[in-house]
């Protein structure tokens, strides 16, 4: 049976190429009715976070990528991988642990990334490892490990890196570099989940397209129901007409905001303020009031100020239609 490993070090949230090997690891095993393990490679201290394999778990639940088994710390098997080195050779004067020129125990006793990799791939039946081309040099040294432990390689995969538009290594100055980048952004994760869906196993590097990002964005949040977008913004299903206009979800809390929070702005129309204070009234509804004030030249912009006290946001029928008819007579009539 397939068996594959997603294996990040918790230093932060998944960076995007990463996220991308954990989507392809993801899709290969379902694709072969396969499982995946979650494992926590955590072998150098100094550069892991306190909250680090927590921030991955979410960060991969919020991406909606699932794994079967784990997550499984590699610091938990420190004996074992020990073990292992055992098996290959004998430590030094120093008590470091070699296989030519590679280190797999250090004086301490501590095993590296090298050995542990190579024990653990062995260790849960791994049969594909997928993961990012700048791994590539690694693959030769684990097969011989692994070799050398008296099992067969599994079958390495490697795809292209994921890059900044300029071509360089993706970071912040790019727009993104991370999952909680594109959660800030507010970027919803089924848009990024397709994203990475689409961009498959690339035989080379590719460009970050967050244009293309973007537009996902768009149909995630138009496949949302009103309920589920207005808990994603985190208002009244009330609300959800005027969310709908939004590009992505802090867009919407924009939105939200405007219409919730609105500024008090003098306003010079009280003809167009009179009639829609009646068709308010007369219970007619929100795009009929629209219709009906374009009929008579109404003035809207100062309609949308007397209702936000901004002259752009959500679509002003959307306002009217969030909004209770008391208010609506507040805001316009004072």
């Amino acid at each position: 049976m397939v068996r594959v490993r997603f294996a990040p070090s918790p230093t932060g949230s998944l960076h995007l190429g990463n996220a991308l090997s954990a989507v392809a690891n993801r899709t290969f095993a379902d694709a072969r009715d396969g499982t995946m393990l979650l494992r926590i490679d955590d072998t150098d201290r100094e550069r892991n976070l306190e909250d680090g394999a927590r921030t991955i778990a979410a960060d991969l639940e919020w991406l909606g990528v699932r794994w079967d088994e784990g997550p499984v710390h590699q610091s938990s098997r420190f004996v074992r991988h020990r073990e292992a080195a055992h098996e290959i050779g004998a430590p030094d004067a120093e008590g470091a642990l070699r296989f030519g020129r590679v280190t797999l125990l250090r004086p301490d006793g501590s095993p590296t990334y090298q050995l542990a990799s190579a024990v653990d791939d062995v260790d849960f039946g791994i049969t594909h490892v997928i993961r990012g081309s700048d791994h590539r040099a690694n693959a030769g040294l684990q097969s011989e490990l692994i070799r050398a432990l008296g099992a067969e390689p599994p079958e390495f995969i490697h795809h292209g890196l994921l890059l900044g538009e300029d071509g360089t290594k993706l970071s912040k100055r790019h727009g993104a570099s991370t999952l909680a980048d594109l959660r800030t952004a507010g970027i919803p994760g089924e848009a990024a989940r397709a994203y990475l869906e689409e961009l498959g196993l690339p035989r080379h590097d590719i460009h970050l397209d967050l244009a293309r990002l973007r537009r996902l964005s768009v149909d995630a949040l138009a496949a949302l129901s009103d309920d589920e977008l207005a808990a994603r913004v985190g208002v009244e299903p009330s609300l959800a007409p005027v969310l709908r206009g939004a590009r992505d979800l802090a867009e919407a809390r924009d939105y939200a905001r405007i219409v919730l929070e609105p500024e008090h702005v003098e306003v010079d129309a009280a003809e167009t303020l009179a009639r829609f204070g009646d068709l308010v009234e007369s219970g007619v509804d929100a795009r009929a009031i629209v219709r009906e004030l374009k009929a008579v030249g109404g003035d809207l912009k100062s309609l949308r100020l007397a209702l936000t006290g901004r002259d752009r946001g959500p679509e002003l029928a959307a306002v009217i239609e969030a909004l209770p008819r008391d208010e609506l007579l507040r805001r316009a009539l004072g």
